[in-house]
Protein backbone atom coordinates (compact mmCIF):
# COMPACT_ATOMS: atom_id res chain seq x y z
CA UNK A 1 0.00 0.00 0.00
CA UNK A 2 1.19 3.26 -0.98
CA UNK A 3 1.76 6.88 1.46
CA UNK A 4 -0.60 8.08 -0.85
CA UNK A 5 -3.44 5.01 -0.56
CA UNK A 6 -2.70 5.14 3.60
CA UNK A 7 -3.25 8.95 3.48
CA UNK A 8 -6.83 8.42 1.22
CA UNK A 9 -7.78 5.31 3.69
CA UNK A 10 -7.09 7.45 6.73
CA UNK A 11 -9.63 10.17 5.41
CA UNK A 12 -12.24 8.17 4.50
CA UNK A 13 -12.00 6.79 7.49
CA UNK A 14 -12.41 9.80 9.32
CA UNK A 15 -14.90 11.09 7.37
CA UNK A 16 -17.05 8.39 8.41
CA UNK A 17 -19.90 9.53 11.45
CA UNK A 18 -20.15 5.99 11.78
CA UNK A 19 -16.23 5.48 13.08
CA UNK A 20 -15.94 8.50 14.69
CA UNK A 21 -19.38 8.07 16.87
CA UNK A 22 -17.60 4.42 17.51
CA UNK A 23 -14.65 5.45 18.78
CA UNK A 24 -16.60 7.99 21.07
CA UNK A 25 -18.22 5.15 22.55
CA UNK A 26 -15.46 2.96 23.00
CA UNK A 27 -13.46 5.97 24.80
CA UNK A 28 -16.10 6.84 26.91
CA UNK A 29 -16.90 3.88 28.04
CA UNK A 30 -13.17 2.79 28.41
CA UNK A 31 -12.83 5.97 30.38
CA UNK A 32 -15.71 5.26 32.89
CA UNK A 33 -15.04 1.84 33.22
CA UNK A 34 -11.70 3.40 34.86
CA UNK A 35 -13.19 5.66 37.07
CA UNK A 36 -15.58 3.70 38.14
CA UNK A 37 -13.98 0.53 39.10
CA UNK A 38 -13.67 -0.67 42.51
CA UNK A 39 -10.67 1.45 44.78
CA UNK A 40 -8.75 -1.84 44.88
CA UNK A 41 -8.89 -3.02 41.40
CA UNK A 42 -5.96 -1.86 39.95
CA UNK A 43 -5.91 -4.57 37.31
CA UNK A 44 -9.65 -3.60 36.19
CA UNK A 45 -8.13 0.66 36.17
CA UNK A 46 -4.95 -0.32 34.11
CA UNK A 47 -6.61 -2.64 31.36
CA UNK A 48 -9.90 -0.02 31.18
CA UNK A 49 -6.75 2.53 30.78
CA UNK A 50 -5.23 0.97 28.16
CA UNK A 51 -8.10 0.50 26.34
CA UNK A 52 -8.62 4.31 26.10
CA UNK A 53 -5.18 5.07 25.44
CA UNK A 54 -4.92 2.43 22.13
CA UNK A 55 -8.55 3.69 20.93
CA UNK A 56 -6.66 7.46 21.57
CA UNK A 57 -3.52 6.12 19.10
CA UNK A 58 -5.79 4.85 16.48
CA UNK A 59 -7.21 8.10 15.86
CA UNK A 60 -4.21 10.24 16.35
CA UNK A 61 -2.63 7.62 13.87
CA UNK A 62 -5.26 7.94 11.13
CA UNK A 63 -5.11 11.29 11.87
CA UNK A 64 -1.32 11.92 11.18
CA UNK A 65 -1.59 9.68 7.84
CA UNK A 66 -4.69 11.66 6.78
CA UNK A 67 -2.94 14.99 7.36
CA UNK A 68 0.36 14.02 4.86
CA UNK A 69 0.80 15.71 1.87
CA UNK A 70 -0.52 13.62 -0.78
CA UNK A 71 -0.19 13.26 -4.44
CA UNK A 72 -2.15 16.39 -6.27
CA UNK A 73 -5.30 16.20 -7.55
CA UNK A 74 -6.22 15.87 -11.24
CA UNK A 75 -8.68 17.38 -12.11
CA UNK A 76 -10.64 16.71 -15.46
CA UNK A 77 -10.40 19.64 -17.86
Amino acid sequence: MTDDEKRRAAEAILNVPFFNALFDEIETAAVNHCINAPMNDDETRRNAAAEARAIRKVRARLTSLAKQPGEPRKVPA
